[in-house]
């Protein structure tokens, strides 16, 4: 926002109304011009223009003032005061007044219905105003939940649903990823196009329709208007009259710095979640754009498509979904999601956008503390919780062990895990695996313990020290324990753990002795062999085997 123009053109305004003793409701005066500044170029009073109030009063209104359809009168009479006082003071002609009172006027009666449009919120407006004023003072039915609340029942008003704590990729990870979005790149193309080609827009400032088709005819630009609305919400172009004008510091992205191309993506973000823009065809997405980037936020795990589906139409009452495949390749497209196996989830550089969103609305948007930072239980609960990315595992790894000797990182790992779940056993030892034989006193220290014995045993003699000889029963219960490991991957990934486990699975003489092993998993792991083993003796085996184990109560 140009705070000094407003501030001055306020001055003036005031000066004016004493002078001609007309009542002026300057705060509304003040949000006309804020909001003009912020979203549509309005950088001087001369720069309004009747297509700029309708703008303001059926788009941006809507979209980010929390006020009920009865005040459109009040936004609607200051908005007749500024045309006058525009004209009164020369910064507009009578031409010019004229076709500003008739847009005024034919607007009017469609401004109360705008305000009530739901569809037509912003993010921050649809959070607050879920909240409503009511909310904000706690009656006795309030209370009782707030009690509810702390004697550990979930509270359902909207003002208890806090946002959770997140994790960021580094700055630098951002701001790669933000160069390679395609949307944005696009949005440079295109004002680099249009400029080049002494290209005009329309009076509402859209792309002519034979430049949209030219656009992505020449170059290949799937989604010419979006890229176009995005370039004149960043600033990457300006109007004069029809004509677009490059801005002063447009630069390509790869020709921006780090804490510019931040700048840019936060900018980026808030236009695609709080700008109904036509993005990705399919109207029910581009109107709950700030809802699904919402659940994405605070769910922070990957969403099934069809869940997505049944999550927008209750969004949207009831309204058919309909080419919702599309739409999400749409998303893809603008950057701020990415696909999975398991459905769809924000992409990294979606998620720091979005916190940056949200804490600029007054929201506490926690960061979740980084597992580098913790002791060795917290690195093991970090890695294992969050579903953290394989890069951002070896990074966090990388940076707890740079912290520790070989020694001090074995001692704090291996003291963690004692009497603890395979799965988190199985993450400390893969950890330890990576020293060097600085830490081999402290692994040795650990052949008395009976569950880290086997890998104790494993470390020392993989690096050619001095150890015991594994005992048949140690290694059978090393081998499931390794199983149990994998667990989880099985059940997240049946077909691929099905793969791995033909390939290097324990042959069936081994299998057949599993049901003796005094191991917490025992059950678990050979059902699951008995039921992923391509090998068919071996599947059955496993089956056998699972049975006794059972029989024998090991649970």
């Amino acid at each position: 926002m140009s705070i000094e123009w407003v501030n001055r053109a306020i001055d003036g305004l005031r000066a004016w109304g004493r002078d001609r003793n007309v009542e002026v409701d300057v705060d509304e005066v003040r949000l006309l011009c804020d909001y003009a500044s912020d979203y549509l170029e309005v950088n001087e009073l001369g720069d309004f223009r009747a297509g700029t109030f309708e703008e303001l009063l059926l788009e941006i209104y809507p979209r980010k003032v929390i006020a009920p359809p009865e005040s459109a009168p009040e936004t609607v009479a200051a908005a007749r005061t500024l045309v006058e006082f525009l004209l009164d003071t020369g910064e507009i002609g009578s031409k010019t007044a004229v076709r500003m009172r008739e847009t005024i006027d034919r607007i009017e009666p469609e401004m109360p219905q705008a305000l009530a449009d739901t569809s037509k919120f912003g993010m921050a407006k649809s959070l607050f105003s879920a909240i409503g004023p009511d909310s904000l003072e706690l009656d006795a039915a309030q209370s009782a939940r707030a009690e509810d609340a702390a004697d550990g029942d979930e509270c359902d008003c909207p003002g208890c649903a806090p946002l959770p704590p997140v994790r960021l990729a580094p700055r630098e990870e951002v701001a790669r990823a933000v160069r390679e979005v395609p949307l944005l790149r696009d949005a440079h193309r295109v004002v680099t196009w249009l400029v080049e080609g002494g290209r005009t827009v329309t009076k509402r400032r859209s792309l002519r329709v034979r430049d949209a088709r030219s656009c992505t005819a020449e170059l290949g630009v799937g989604c010419p208007e979006p890229a176009w609305r995005l370039a004149l919400d960043l600033g990457l172009a300006r109007l004069d009259g029809t004509a677009v004008v490059v801005a002063e510091d447009f630069r390509e992205l790869d020709a921006r710095g780090e804490d510019e191309l931040l700048d840019l993506w936060r900018s980026a973000v808030e236009f695609l979640v709080e700008r109904p823009v036509p993005l990705t065809g399919e109207a029910v997405v581009d109107e709950g754009m700030s809802q699904i980037h919402d659940l994405l936020y605070r769910l922070q795990s990957p969403v099934p498509v069809d869940a997505l589906a049944d999550y927008l139409r209750e969004v949207a009452a009831g309204r058919p979904v309909g080419r919702l495949d599309e739409a999400l390749t749409a998303l893809v497209y603008a950057g701020t999601v990415q696909r999975t196996e398991d459905g769809l989830a924000l992409t990294a550089h979606a998620l720091w956008g979005l916190r940056e969103l949200y804490a600029g609305m007054g929201l506490d948007a926690p960061l979740a503390p980084a597992p580098a930072e913790g002791d060795a239980s917290g690195l093991i609960a970090g890695l294992i919780g969050d579903g953290t990315a394989d890069e951002a595992a070896e990074r966090d790894i990388a940076e707890w062990l740079s912290r520790r000797t070989a020694e001090q990182a074995a001692s704090e790992l291996l003291a963690a895990v004692a009497g603890a779940p395979a799965e988190v056993r199985g993450v400390a030892v893969t950890i330890v695996d990576r020293l060097g034989v600085e830490a081999a006193p402290v692994v040795r220290s650990y052949l008395d313990d009976a569950e880290l014995r086997p890998h104790a045993i494993h470390w020392l003699s993989s690096r050619g020290l001095d150890a015991p000889a594994l005992t048949p029963e140690e290694v059978l219960w090393v081998s499931v324990d390794m199983l149990a490991l994998a667990l989880p991957a099985a059940e997240a990934d049946p077909e691929g753990f099905a793969e791995n486990i033909a390939a290097s699975g324990p042959p069936a003489h081994l299998i057949e002795d599993m049901w003796r092993v005094e191991h917490p998993d025992v059950v678990e792991v050979l059902e699951l062999l008995g039921s992923t083993l391509t090998d068919q003796a071996a599947a059955k085996a496993a089956r056998k085997a699972a049975f006794k184990a059972r029989s024998r109560g090991i649970r």
